[in-house]
């Protein structure tokens, strides 16, 4: 099974603790980012390391998803994602560095397709549609809550 890597670079024009902040404040997400999170529950944290449940929306639907994720004091995140219901399982990283105009992020995402019926339409569908959408009600929401 061929994994899917999912890969963009978005400048915020903001300090990187800021962006830092909101983008690691998993807790709030749903209210931070409506269109990508239904909900997120920490269930268990030691240090930095958390294992959540969340319900993330995706194509229109709601998905449950459990997270293994680190986080990289002043850097970002690293999680290891999976959702049996929509039949896929990933290793997300969201990495920031900061720049002369603000932040860099560096998202990638390797995504692992479990269901074959997906795996026939999923390069073009969630290699396109994915990182577009993840733009709009991420990137853009973090936008307009910091750059001023």
């Amino acid at each position: 099974m061929k994994n899917i890597t999912l890969h963009a670079k978005w400048l915020i024009k903001a300090p990187l603790s800021e962006v830092f902040n909101l983008m690691t404040d998993f807790e709030k997400f749903p209210e931070y980012f409506p269109k990508v999170a239904e909900s997120i529950q920490v269930i268990k944290r030691e240090g930095n390391y958390l294992e959540m449940k969340a319900t993330v929306k995706s194509f229109g639907q709601n998905f449950p998803v459990k997270m293994k994720t680190q986080i990289l004091p002043g850097k970002g995140y690293i999680s290891d994602n999976e959702s049996p219901k929509f039949g896929t399982s990933g290793h997300e990283e969201l990495l920031l560095t900061e720049s002369p105009e603000g932040t860099l992020i560096n998202y990638i995402y390797q995504v692992a397709i479990h269901r074959l019926w997906l795996r026939i339409v999923a390069q073009p569908l969630i290699g396109w549609f994915s990182m577009k959408y993840w733009k709009k009600a991420v990137i853009d929401e973090l936008r307009k809550k910091l750059e001023r």
